[in-house]
């Protein structure tokens, strides 16, 4: 259930807190493939079962780029602001891949709200969403992601 502001203001007022998390994602094979095939990525890390097998990771491991846009999957899960009259995605800044995300493996996102300001219209939300891989240590993807949101007049 992802945290609820009622309007862009009451973002203002809740720097530093702790959004939540999203529900837990399987990554399978077929994901992986089809991400290859949108981004033309087939490297046998990520598409040859059997060669990654011998490989540094013993399985396929996601694109950390499909790690990355998962983000945008797990978002709505941790925030929603409400009467907005549009949301828009501003950018992002720093961006790591600390663990990489075997193929069969289980990840989700927590957010933590790291900044806000008021930007001409709106409010400028930046949200540090960590992808967590179940049972590991180390997260796979970390990404301060920048929306910012514009009242309903």
């Amino acid at each position: 259930m992802p945290t609820i502001f009622k309007s862009p203001a009451e973002l203002l007022t809740a720097q530093g807190k702790h959004l939540g998390h999203s529900e837990w994602l399987k990554i399978e094979q077929d994901r992986i493939n089809l991400f290859a095939d949108a981004t033309g990525d087939h490297q046998w890390i990520h598409v040859d079962p059997e060669q990654a097998k011998s490989g540094p990771f013993g399985a396929c491991i996601a694109h950390g780029y499909l790690t990355l846009s998962l983000v945008n999957y797990f978002l709505p899960q941790i925030i929603d602001v409400q009467n907005i009259s549009m949301g828009v995605n501003y950018g992002a800044d720093k961006v790591r891949f600390p663990a990489p995300v075997p193929v069969g493996s289980r990840v989700r996102g927590s957010g933590e709200l790291v900044k806000v300001e008021e930007v001409k219209g709106g409010v400028q939300a930046t949200v540090r969403v960590t992808v967590e891989i179940e049972g590991s240590e180390r997260p796979a993807c970390v990404i301060d992601t920048i929306s910012r949101y514009f009242a309903k007049e």
